[in-house]
């Protein structure tokens, strides 16, 4: 399980470094990709309970301050006073990374921060769109025949 653990860190901090990269190299649709695998990771250490998420914590002292930070928001819930720690120290700098755990802290402090709920929600239900036109735009589009009147 150890190993396990060892991999989906090393995957979640990969993709965290290579999603901030893409971002300031002007691709944010490559570094889309690599959040939705850090987030990934993160689900897949979640999986493990507390045991998984404890592990992510090695990262609080990661070289990089994207990878600390994108932990810590990710532990706010878990280990509060850590986390807490590692964003109040990034937001003192200036630039994107520091504003972002300036903003992460906003969350937290209203209330409105959500990486990790104790209660997870499920997740909204898709529904299917209507096939049926609305009034305004019936008789828009294919099918619409004017009658004899013309109208």
């Amino acid at each position: 399980m150890v190993a396990e653990l060892d991999k989906l860190i090393e995957a979640f901090a990969y993709h965290v470094e290579a999603q901030t990269r893409e971002i300031f190299n002007g691709d944010a649709k490559t570094g889309n990709k690599h959040a939705k695998k850090a987030i990934a990771a993160f689900g897949k250490l979640c999986a493990h309970g507390d045991a998984g998420r404890d592990a992510l914590a090695v990262l609080f002292n990661h070289p990089s301050m994207d990878v600390r930070t994108s932990a810590a928001a990710f532990l706010l819930r878990h280990r509060t006073a850590e986390a807490k720690a590692v964003l109040e120290e990034a937001a003192k700098g200036e630039g994107f990374i520091p504003w972002s755990a300036s903003e992460c802290l906003k969350r937290w402090e209203e209330g409105t921060w959500a990486l990790d709920p104790a209660d997870p929600v499920d997740p909204p239900v898709k529904r299917a769109r209507s096939r049926t036109r609305s009034k305004s735009t019936q008789g828009r589009g294919r099918g619409h025949h004017r009658d004899k009147t013309g109208e």
